[in-house]
């Protein structure tokens, strides 16, 4: 009980103090705040960096611990493929073949499904390559390419269910794929934003030709996603696209996303491929690993800011510790007369670093809410245009990081003046 008296009256005494000295206090408070906010924004910017560098990744790779198995296309692979994974929800098949939507006869400006900034460099029937489990082989080209046109060469990705649960695409137009039913002639298309950009800009015909098909089925856009590909990209039900795809078209790999769960299907299949004729060497899992990616850099990343976010901050301690001194060299006679009267050291320092504290308190409860203001502001102004700004939360993280910085700059602002308060002798109230 003694000790919680002595700590409420050095936060009162403390208290009168600053409301004593109210300038003094706010231009102290003003350089602190700067030093706070500095960590504050690193934490928050840290951990929305950290978010929106883990979404890229699991777009395009998967979410952490998603099993991925890979196995060239051969020997009847698809089929097998889509076989075992009938009926199944926790694991889905991916398909791959290339096509060309737009004019019939002409060359793509973007050959090999290239992004569409690079449409039109280098001209068209350039030597291309292919790669398969076997290497690298360059590609025989025609005596007589095609004259390039309106036309855009894309992939084709066959699914034979939801990938959603293990890609998070982010739908941004019309709706998803429907796996129910039986597959149609005319196969529903749902664009990637390249591909969405490449029909919107070059005003394409509505023709789809699949690489290795004799006939050219005529396609339905059914939606928009992003999925983190810089490429041309379009999704389909996998059994459409074999109703186009020919049995000689079986270049490349075809792959199979998969719960933990799921070591089932995953025996199964390669115990089918394997019966097929496929190498085992050949078939691999690896489980996804997208936060350890991203952890090197980031932490790189974060480490210099919050040592030039340290610098302020210190700026910030030294403009206490500079106030605090000089007023405890103007409050000198006062403390030595509580020193007479019966008040212990210890209690002395304690009014002192209750100032700091209370100090780096307000500090710290001015620079969080100056950050979650400002996110909100930048979420609204700027989320249209930046992705990782749209439905962005202020992260409690950065808040914390604020508050534990205020409080450090209030115990190292006001150590050394708390200090020598407690040494003044009592001697010293002989000067009043």
């Amino acid at each position: 009980m003694a000790l919680s008296g002595r700590f409420r009256s050095a936060l009162i005494i403390g208290g009168q103090g600053i409301r004593a000295r109210k300038l003094r206090t706010f231009l102290s408070m003003i350089s602190l705040f700067l030093g706070v906010l500095a960590v504050v924004a690193v934490q928050a910017g840290a951990e929305i960096a950290d978010r929106a560098m883990l979404s890229d990744i699991e777009l395009s790779a998967g979410k952490d611990g998603t099993l991925v198995l890979n196995f060239p296309s051969n020997n009847d692979a698809g089929t097998v493929m889509a076989d075992t994974l009938a009926g199944r929800s926790d694991a889905v098949g991916v398909d791959n073949a290339m096509g060309i939507i737009g004019e019939p006869g002409v060359a793509p400006v973007n050959p090999g499904a290239s992004p569409l900034k690079y449409a039109g460099r280098g001209g068209y029937g350039g030597p291309s390559m292919v790669c398969d489990q076997t290497g690298c082989h360059e590609i025989k080209q025609d005596d007589n390419p095609p004259p390039p046109g309106q036309a855009i060469e894309v992939r084709l990705i066959g699914l034979t269910g939801d990938i959603r649960q293990f890609r998070p695409f982010q739908l941004e137009a019309g709706r998803w794929l429907d796996f129910g039913g039986e597959p149609s002639m005319s196969p529903g298309l749902v664009l990637n934003r390249e591909a969405a950009a490449a029909l919107n800009q070059y005003r394409l015909p509505a023709e789809l030709r699949i690489t290795g098909s004799t006939a050219n089925p005529t396609p339905r856009i059914l939606g928009v996603v992003h999925d983190g590909s810089d490429g041309p990209a379009v999704y389909l039900r996998a059994d459409e696209l074999s109703l186009w795809k020919t049995a000689g078209d079986a270049q490349g790999y075809l792959s199979v996303y998969l719960n933990p769960s799921a070591a089932d299907i995953e025996q199964t299949l390669k115990a089918r491929l394997v019966a097929r004729g496929a190498d085992p060497g050949n078939l691999q899992t690896y489980p996804v690993e997208a936060r350890k990616q991203i952890e090197s850099e980031l932490r790189l990343l974060r480490l210099i800011f919050l040592a030039m976010a340290a610098l302020v901050l210190l700026i910030g301690i030294a403009g206490i510790l500079n106030v605090g001194l000089a007023t405890v060299g103007e409050r000198i006679e006062e403390f030595a007369l509580r020193r007479a009267v019966g008040t212990p050291r210890m209690l002395l320092a304690g009014i002192v670093l209750a100032e700091t504290l209370i100090i780096g308190l307000l500090t710290a409860a001015a620079a969080v809410g100056v950050g979650i203001v400002g996110l909100k502001l930048a979420a609204s102004m700027f989320g249209g245009r930046f992705q990782m700004l749209q439905g962005v939360e202020f992260p409690w993280q950065a808040g914390l990081a604020g508050v534990i910085a205020g409080l450090a700059a209030g115990v190292l602002g006001g150590l050394l003046p708390a200090i020598r308060a407690a040494r003044i002798p009592i001697a010293t109230v002989m000067r009043a």
